[in-house]
């Protein structure tokens, strides 16, 4: 995993409904391809996706094979306090990316 992209509003009002997306650049190879000499490509994908506000837990998801290469998520929550919104995406290695983003709710 390389490179991720998320948007998080920087301010929002308490209560407001916020949108909240992220990207990460990634192949996710799905096991079922041959490489140039004939075998199987080991099978190397992100399976599993969180974002937590302030340490809890408010969006996960499992990933599984047909998801595209460099897989989008959008996803809303409520805007509650100023804080950090952390992702982390975890790939079929173990491999783990984390990206955070600051708030400042008024």
């Amino acid at each position: 995993m390389t490179r991720a992209l998320i948007n998080v509003p920087a301010k929002a009002k308490r209560g407001d409904i916020i949108e909240i997306k992220a990207l990460i650049s990634h192949p996710m190879e799905t096991g079922y391809r041959t490489g140039p000499d004939g075998a199987l490509v080991p099978r190397d994908i992100i399976n599993r996706f969180i974002c937590t506000y302030n340490g809890e837990e408010i969006f996960s998801a499992d990933l599984f094979p047909a998801i595209a290469a460099n897989p989008f998520l959008s996803f809303t929550t409520t805007a509650t306090e100023s804080g950090r919104i952390a992702f982390r995406w975890i790939d079929d290695r173990g491999q783990a990316h984390l990206e955070t983003a600051e708030i400042a709710v008024e």
